[in-house]
């Protein structure tokens, strides 16, 4: 009978994996363009609690001694308006137009995935076609009708249109979505008696979730940081946004207050962060299940 001996492992004889120099090179580029990336941001929060003679004189990134009172003096905001006045105001417009985009958007949406109408195709291709119409070629005329209308100096113009389905990339990425959904749901609830509308509401619209809120997050950071529109729109200090706001502190205030506008700016930034850090994950599952990649 004979035996086998397994000889003991020597700790020493064990050969060594080689050291992945690839992959520790492309973490440090990765980081490094992630520095540059969020150098801006370093900038602009240390720059908000830099003195006013700070900002031009010194190049530093961080500042020699902080001025906590840029955002006392940026929360008492502009023309007697506090700050607080214009972050509801923001909230206001933002919030009515994710409700009108999300909504309009997914009903048309429908039509074009799932429903068989006459001219079906050649609808969808012009509706294609307007994404690459620029926006300030059709602001004139939309001003003309609001202004025809009684609307100017309200929110209405910046709010009745997302009702209307106007965002053609937003319901071209929601037919994407739908038409990955299976048909047979619809026909085993046709079946049951549901017409369109109750399809849609009870079947299709849970569904597409993800899409939702990808449509969502980009329709409030779109209409946040919009200036240009709610500049022609509104006249009121009182009906100032944030946005409007960064520009009535510099004209109210002059190069005087170059950290009070910068702290201002940080309070205008956190909203956008927040809401973009609460639904990531949803805008990444949306964007990768709606065939717009890469």
């Amino acid at each position: 009978m004979t035996t086998t001996t397994t000889p003991a492992t020597d700790p020493t004889a064990v050969s060594r994996k080689p050291v992945p120099w690839r992959r520790i090179a492309l973490h440090a580029g990765c980081l490094a363009v992630l520095l540059v990336m969020l150098y801006p941001l370093a900038w602009l929060l240390a720059t908000s609690l830099k003195p006013a003679d700070e900002v031009i004189a010194s190049l530093r990134l961080l500042p020699g001694r902080l001025e906590w009172s840029n955002y006392t003096t940026a929360l008492d905001g502009v023309n007697d308006v506090t700050v607080w006045r214009m972050l509801s105001n923001s909230l206001l417009i933002a919030g009515g137009a994710v409700v009108g985009n999300v909504l309009s958007c997914s009903l048309a949406a429908y039509a074009f995935a799932r429903l068989r109408f006459r001219f079906r195709g050649p609808l969808f291709a012009f509706m294609i076609a307007t994404i690459m119409l620029p926006h300030h070629a059709v602001l004139i005329p939309q001003y003309i009708i609001f202004n025809q209308l009684g609307m100017m100096n309200t929110y209405w113009p910046l709010i009745l249109p997302k009702f209307l389905a106007t965002e053609a990339f937003f319901v071209f990425l929601i037919v994407q979505f739908m038409r990955g959904l299976p048909r047979e749901l619809e026909e085993a609830a046709r079946i049951d008696g549901c017409g369109p509308f109750r399809s849609f509401f009870s079947i299709i619209l849970p569904l597409i979730r993800p899409a939702l809120i990808t449509t969502a997050i980009f329709t409030f950071i779109w209409t946040w940081n919009d200036f240009f529109t709610q500049l022609i729109y509104l006249f009121s200090p009182e009906k100032f946004t944030l946005t409007l706001a960064l520009r009535s502190f510099v004209d109210a205030s002059s190069q005087s207050a170059f950290g009070p506008m910068f702290a201002m700016s940080v309070i205008a930034l956190l909203p956008i962060v927040l809401f973009f850090l609460a639904f990531q994950r949803f805008l990444v599952e949306g964007m990768a299940n709606s065939g717009i990649k890469g």
